[in-house]
């Protein structure tokens, strides 16, 4: 079969048409997905920046999950703190009502409730963990704070687990406390307990402080990320809404011109009938 032959007004207003259509179809997809870059073929500059300015986003945003759990982490061992100093300071209360009696029998009561505080130090102390993660039980944490993880901070715990062992030095009662020189023992043991209890409560405060602040800075750099790459992939609703009507237009128009051009042909054949 040979191949039709259009006129030069036919093809040249079919052509228009087809562009008109192609034109359509683009500006009906950035509506569809609200993106005027949506592969390499629109704009690979743009496309590929943005592509990288996302990747980096993500990464920053899984970081943010173990963030979370550090600051999580660090919180259950300032409550675990927060919870042994009451505790000590309990004890306090005990050597303070033995040294003010000289009753063996009442001193001996006192001694043991002490001893079972001292117990109870150390049970709360194993409690205190997060995610398998204990300050109080000796543990380290370590949490990073970008995506190439040349940049992190490590929490050294303490293990306070035994309250006679170091950093706490709290030894059991001695001798049910018959001698003011065990109470007045017990007394300046808690006071150095306390001492160290304040001071790892201060550490584990600026450690939390670090933390917050870096999640707070990435939260807002993954903000930033984000929107540059909208900046540089999104579409201009109202625009390309305008486009669609003027393209619609153009089309009808063109569906008009091609009908003409059309008419013109079959004039010059009504010369030979």
């Amino acid at each position: 079969m040979s191949d039709i032959v259009l006129s030069s007004g036919v093809r040249s207003n079919l052509l228009q048409l087809q562009q008109t259509s192609d034109l359509i179809g683009s500006t009906q997809t950035k509506l569809a997905t609200g993106k005027r870059v949506n592969s390499a073929l629109d704009n690979p500059n743009n496309f590929f920046t943005a592509q990288g300015l996302n990747n980096r986003a993500n990464d920053l945003s899984n970081l943010l999950d173990s963030m979370s759990n550090g600051i999580n982490t660090i919180q259950a061992a300032n409550n675990g703190i927060s919870a042994i100093t009451k505790l000590v300071q309990s004890a306090q209360s005990l050597t303070s009502q033995a040294q003010q009696t000289s009753d063996t029998t009442v001193r001996a009561s006192l001694a043991t409730q002490f001893d079972a505080l001292l117990t109870q130090v150390g049970q709360l102390a194993s409690d205190s963990g997060f995610n398998g993660i204990n300050l109080l039980g000796g543990d380290t944490l370590t949490v990073k704070l970008n995506e190439t993880n040349t940049s992190s901070t490590a929490v050294v715990g303490v293990n306070y687990t035994n309250a006679n062992n170091a950093p706490l030095s709290i030894a059991n009662s001695t001798n049910s406390w018959a001698g003011t020189s065990d109470i007045s023992a017990a007394s300046t043991a808690l006071t150095t307990a306390l001492t160290s209890l304040r001071s790892e409560s201060q550490a584990l405060g600026a450690s939390l402080t670090t933390v917050q602040v870096r999640q707070d800075f990435t939260k807002a750099t993954i903000n930033t990320l984000q929107t540059g790459s909208a900046d540089l992939t999104l579409a201009d609703s109202n625009q390309e809404g305008a486009n669609l009507l003027a393209l619609q237009t153009r089309q009808q128009l063109s569906t008009t011109a091609l009908s003409l051009a059309s008419q013109a042909d079959q004039n010059v054949l009504k010369l030979f009938q």
